[in-house]
């Protein structure tokens, strides 16, 4: 019953958004009460690593209706107190570090049921080229749109941008004036301000930053996406758009976006106003990171275009290629990091788990390979998916040859293995 409640009044919502696309809204946080909040414990994730109070899902289960009325009259009452964020850091590729967040259980449940709020609001503004982050919403939709348009508009020129570290550089006063132009609710606004200000603890240290979004919780996809619409999306489509001369299009996943056009002169324009425009709201493009790829349909009257370039989105590299058929098409292959990132994942695993049982080992690689074929699986990228699960093969046969002696088992005791212990096999998942 709870769940059809909170349904109905998130429907409401979206009718008033959509009725009245100016309405600012000053009172939806009385919406969240006892079986709201039930609502938000069930779609949060019970799987992530506890934060600085150490409660898991499970521990805050055993008591949840008891728990959830007294998180619900704290946040009536204004006593709730949102706890740092725990950090740690991991590897990156590059050699640098990538830091991840890990908020309290029960505040990613307060987190989950104001993101649920603000989304039933700002679904409604949200453009249509915006993919990231948003129920219904996909990677692979993004790039099916992606294919589409440069096809419909016969893209010649490609802006492939980066916001220079975005997540933590977002300014808080201005973002709060982007969020009370729509949603104005003291209560809301005073929640995202805890959040904003609750600091990281680190080793054991509390620090305090002064801008960028709460790390690893629910809220923070909904506030960048806020943001970036207010900065990005609708300058683009109410003040760029209309002034161009030929067509164009943007696709943008979070931070990540491009913006195809059929003219060079639109390309370079749009080019040179990025940086001002984000500069308004403290934000920076990226200068090495941005470039302007000349993306031309090659001419039927030769074989190649040394002129045009390659870029990469959402894990894939584009290109232009013939298909079988001797037709120009827009192929994807999986990028050269996102390739080396899991071959590296893959012979890392091996090594750590080499004296598990084969059989749990076979399960574990079976899954990890099903996963990145679910997610690169699509046309043109087959032998990409090969080469992932040969370095797999060769992977495991290595580590296994170092349980216990230094001869590495030769390939066809290794072959016979195989057929006991089969790896998945390459396969296309998306036409897109």
């Amino acid at each position: 019953m709870s769940s059809q409640t909170v349904s109905s009044k998130l429907q409401w919502i979206a009718e008033a958004a959509v009725r009245d696309p100016g309405r600012v809204f000053t009172s939806l946080a009385h919406l969240i009460d006892v079986d709201f909040l039930k609502e938000a414990y069930r779609l949060t994730r019970k799987d992530g690593a506890p934060g600085v109070d150490g409660m898991t899902a499970e521990e805050y289960a055993t008591n949840l209706d008891k728990n959830l009325q007294d998180l619900h009259e704290r946040l009536t009452s204004g006593r709730y107190k949102a706890p740092p964020v725990k950090r740690a850091w991991l590897d990156k590729d590059d050699g640098g570090k990538r830091a991840i967040g890990m908020p309290g259980f029960e505040d990613k449940i307060v987190q989950r049921a104001v993101a649920m709020i603000l989304g039933a609001v700002y679904e409604q503004d949200f453009e249509d080229f915006s993919f990231g982050f948003r129920e219904g919403h996909s990677q692979h939709q993004a790039l099916a749109y992606l294919r589409e348009q440069c096809r419909e508009i016969g893209v010649a020129w490609i802006v492939d941008a980066d916001a220079a570290q975005f997540f933590d550089s977002l300014d808080w006063t201005l973002l709060l004036k982007i969020i009370k132009k729509r949603v104005n609710d003291g209560a809301i606004i005073r929640l995202i301000g805890k959040w904003l200000n609750a600091g990281v603890m680190e080793e054991g240290t509390l620090i305090h930053p002064e801008k960028g979004t709460p790390q690893g919780g629910v809220i923070s996809p909904v506030l960048s996406n806020i943001f970036l619409h207010w900065v990005l999306d609708r300058w683009y489509v109410r003040d760029v758009k209309p002034r161009l001369r030929g067509r164009s299009f943007l696709v943008r996943w979070a931070d990540d976006f491009l913006i195809g056009f059929e003219r060079e002169d639109d390309a370079r324009r749009v080019l040179a106003a990025l940086p001002k425009r984000f500069i308004l709201f403290k934000l920076a493009i990226h200068p090495t990171k941005t470039a302007l790829i000349r993306f031309r349909k090659p001419s039927s009257k030769v074989e190649t275009d040394k002129e045009n370039g390659t870029f990469n989105f959402l894990g894939f590299t584009h290109f232009w290629a013939k298909s079988r058929q001797g037709f120009w098409v827009i192929k994807r292959s999986t990028s050269k990091k996102r390739l080396r990132r899991a071959m590296k994942s893959l012979w890392q695993w091996c090594r750590s788990h080499r004296h598990e049982r084969l059989k749990e080992q076979h399960k574990m690689l079976s899954l990890k390979l099903r996963g990145h074929y679910q997610y690169y699986g699509v046309k043109t990228n087959y032998e990409k998916l090969v080469a992932v699960m040969r370095h797999a093969e060769r992977a495991w046969q290595y580590w296994l040859s170092r349980r216990g002696s230094k001869r590495p088992i030769p390939w066809d005791t290794f072959d016979r293995l195989k057929r006991v212990f089969p790896l998945p096999k390459p396969r296309i998942y998306h036409a897109v």
